[in-house]
């Protein structure tokens, strides 16, 4: 299949005329003009929408965005009581800028709502349901319509596209399949696009290192955490990744992946791996709201699916691009479970210059951490990712490590546990004692604040098939 993006828009894209051709196997050459000079590059791009210059983008969220409006007042009780509250009909959406105007939705209207107050469908329409991965309280549940899930698996489709994957790839879940979107959101988008699946799961290390082996995959699929678990495990057997294995690409999501933990990922799956991380939630659909391509310039958003905008968490007001704030998801198109501003928590930018790859959509900074997860320890802000950070600089130490958070004599007081890689420093106090104020140091110079220091012996943590528990916090107010 060919098609053109026509030459005036390719213009205002700054990329000239562009050409697409795709055998069915998901790659696709692009002919780019850039400035009057002809480059042709092999990418990976699954639909034209993703290089659609602003305005043709922007026409289509606005036309989806009326129409989910006014799908949701009509179908769904609670949003049209909040909208009616905020004095706010369909009607009153006559630019993209109005979006500002709507009510937010919160994860606290899933709980009053459970199980499925906010759907706009009746339960025959319903062929999934799948829910959130949280540990406390009731889960959040979310539906699909058969036209919802293949918008879903499209849109991860694009996302594996992005990460360099086509249909000649063996690609293994190891996510854990059940309630869980990542699995099997992951497992029919590489479908789609032609690859072959191994519904491996999580756990069970030695068989999935034999898979690993025996049936030759090329792509991973698995949470940076338990990736780097893996690729330990190999490293231990005497196997050489990228001597012995096809492995060349990761997939990876279900929790943030900082610059620091992929330079980690290199280490223990070698130079070849190409390794990116997608997002997404199960309220918005699961993974497929947005991905990073190869070029590794933050995850380009699929914006006819869905308008993101960033906020301060504190005034609510909208922030220009490039600021720091909490990320707030439109859903576009959906049946089942449409969602307006919807506040995820989770703290990134936003940047809509294009990328080099060739798409237009903008691209959201990989996650800085979560507006919740944010500790203040003695009136400073502290991010885990910001402690990642600082820990996986410094050679001597593993990518694991705990974070722990007590109050003592009415003082905040942070203990970060990490893993030596040679357990033979043990032996010598000296060089303990020299690590140890290195790392302190290091981390005071990050957070601004004091911290202490356990190590221990290499395999000594917790390793986690999902996502990692990385935080314990034992602080009672008022102690």
């Amino acid at each position: 299949m060919w098609y053109t993006v026509n030459s005036s828009a390719a213009r205002r894209t700054r990329t000239g005329t562009a050409e697409y051709s795709s055998p069915g196997r998901g790659e696709i050459l692009l002919r780019l003009f850039c400035d009057g000079i002809l480059k042709e590059v092999y990418t990976m791009i699954w639909a034209k929408e993703e290089t659609l210059p602003r305005d043709e983008i922007e026409a289509i969220q606005f036309a989806k965005l009326k129409g989910t409006v006014r799908y949701i007042y009509d179908r769904v009780k609670p949003y049209r009581e909040k909208m009616d509250a905020a004095g706010i009909k369909p009607g009153d959406i006559r630019s993209l800028d109005d979006l500002k105007k709507l009510p937010f939705t919160y994860k606290a209207d899933f709980r009053d709502n459970y199980p499925d107050g906010l759907f706009a469908v009746d339960k025959k329409e319903i062929v999934r349901y799948h829910a959130s991965s949280g540990t406390t309280g009731k889960p959040t549940v979310v539906g699909y319509t058969r036209n919802d899930l293949d918008m879903w698996l499209n849109n991860v489709a694009r996302l594996a596209c992005m990460g360099g994957a086509t249909a000649d790839d063996v690609a293994q879940i190891s996510f854990g399949y059940g309630t869980f979107t990542g699995a099997l959101g992951l497992h029919g988008g590489l479908e789609k696009i032609g690859a072959s699946v191994i519904p491996m799961s999580s756990g069970n290390t030695n068989k999935q290192i034999m898979f690993l082996q025996d049936m030759g995959v090329t792509l991973l699929v698995a949470t940076p955490s338990y990736a780097l678990h893996l690729g330990e495990e190999i490293r231990k057997r005497g196997i050489d990744p990228a001597k012995d294995l096809k492995l060349h690409i990761g997939l990876f999501g279900g929790e943030g992946m900082t610059e620091p933990m992929r330079d980690e990922m290199h280490k223990v799956w070698g130079s070849q791996f190409v390794c990116t991380q997608n997002y997404g939630m199960s309220e918005l659909c699961g993974p497929g709201v947005a991905g990073e391509c190869t070029e590794l310039c933050g995850m380009h958003v699929n914006e006819d699916w869905f308008i993101p905008e960033i906020i301060d968490p504190e005034t609510e007001e909208v922030l220009p691009p490039g600021e720091l704030g909490e990320l707030v998801v439109t859903c576009l198109g959906k049946e089942a479970l449409p969602l307006v501003r919807y506040r995820t928590g989770d703290l990134t930018r936003i940047t809509y210059e294009p990328c080099k790859c060739g798409r237009t959509t903008c691209r959201i900074e990989n996650i800085s951490g979560r507006a919740d997860d944010m500790l203040v320890i003695r009136g400073v802000n502290v991010f885990p990712t910001q402690i990642e950070e600082v820990l996986l600089k410094i050679e001597e130490i593993g990518p694991h490590y705990e974070i722990l958070v007590e109050r003592k004599n009415r003082l905040d007081v942070m203990t970060i546990t990490v893993e030596l890689i040679d357990d033979r420093l043990l032996d010598s106090y000296g060089k303990l004692s020299e690590l140890e104020g290195r790392i302190q140091r290091a981390l005071k110079s990050q957070l601004g604040l004091a911290t202490q220091i356990r190590l221990v012996a290499p395999n000594s943590l917790k390793r986690f098939e999902g996502k990692a528990k990385r935080v314990t916090d034992l602080r009672k107010d008022g102690l």
